[in-house]
Parts: structure tokens; sequence; C-alpha cells
């Protein structure tokens, strides 16, 4: 059966919001929505990600490096490896892992 998944052009930003959109043994996609000036304190991931930038600008901090994301961007980082995540504006990005 299909069905179409509204989650996304439907999530607001109220603060930090995280939602697994999808999963399954190996992988799973998370959607993240964060306001401005919103951060989302210090974490790892269990596995390699891929993080797909919708729509926003924010700054990613991992390995004493702060990088500026965009609306279009893609970026991969690794498992295990500490990073947060600072608000420029109002943010949407799926963590693909």
């Amino acid at each position: 059966m299909y069905s179409i998944d509204t989650r996304i052009k439907d999530s607001t930003f109220e603060g930090l919001k995280v939602q697994k959109l999808w999963t399954n043994n190996t992988a799973e996609t998370l959607l993240i929505a964060m306001d401005e000036g919103v951060d989302f304190p210090e974490h790892t991931s269990p596995r390699d990600a891929l993080l797909i930038v919708l729509e926003g600008t924010f700054e990613f901090k991992i390995q004493k490096k702060n990088i500026i994301l965009t609306t279009g961007d893609a970026f991969t980082f690794p498992a295990e490896e500490p990073h947060e995540v600072h608000a420029h504006s109002p943010s949407k990005f799926l963590i693909i892992r």
C-alpha cells in the first residue's frame, strides 16, 4: 500500500522537534525542525549519517569546526562523533543513518 506522508511540509518551528519518519533493520530517517536561535545540545549518531538541509541556515559543530549549512546542502559525518547544532533561522533537515 502506498501513502503520502505530509509531516515534512506540515512540521512547524516550535523549539526543537525530532520525528522518526521511517525505519527498518538497517537504517532510519529523522526529520529535525528547529526554531531560530535554538540549540540541539551535543550528541552522537549510532551510525554514519547523511544530513540534507530542507530549509533554513544553521551551524553544525563537529571536531572543533563550525560549519554553516543552508537550504540544499548535504553533509556526511561519522558515527559516534560528538556534534551539536545551532539554528540561525527556522530550519528543517533530514538525517539518514
